[in-house]
């Protein structure tokens, strides 16, 4: 019983982050906005680089690109957190039930992968080139959170074994 606690807590501190995040996101608005804005500009990146060709410097496409972050960070929020609340309920259940309850929590953090290693270093990081910004590099952050996901979902995926039957 307790491990199956411990992996509903774990989804819960990562859907709390997830909803910091986004809760930040959306109520200091132009903070990351200005990091979406320089990175998609590619306007810090090494000076004459041959991909600037793929810089967006449209107002309006950043906008669109920092509320697809947000939407995608809040859904992982919603989706950890409905990972857990599954977990908590199923927590009595049989091995096969309690492992079919963890279907949203790997919903949400494929969301969050996506996110942060999809969004910030394969896009963001390699397409944009983020990695030449001395200002604007989020790849160490995101590649924290990615793993911090990931960690905890080879944890939460483990296969449960049958809790102990009481004997009258």
């Amino acid at each position: 019983m307790v491990v199956r606690l411990s992996k509903a807590v774990m989804l819960f501190g990562l859907s709390l982050f997830a909803f910091l995040v986004t809760f930040n996101n959306i109520t200091d608005y132009d903070s990351n906005f200005q990091f979406v804005r320089h990175v998609l500009s590619m306007d810090t990146t090494f000076e004459g680089n041959a991909a600037m060709y793929r810089a967006i410097t449209n107002p309006t496409l950043w906008h669109v690109g920092y509320w697809g972050i947000i939407a995608g960070e809040g859904l992982t929020f919603l989706f950890l957190f409905l990972g857990g609340l599954r977990l908590v309920t199923a927590r009595h259940a049989s091995s096969h039930e309690f492992q079919a309850a963890k279907n949203m929590a790997m919903i949400g953090a494929t969301l969050g992968f996506l996110v942060w290693f999809v969004g910030f270093m394969a896009v963001g990081g390699e397409w944009f080139l983020m990695w030449q910004s001395d200002t604007w590099n989020g790849q160490q952050a995101g590649f924290r959170f990615y793993m911090s996901i990931l960690a905890v979902m080879i944890l939460v995926m483990q296969r449960d074994d049958e809790l102990p039957t009481s004997r009258g």
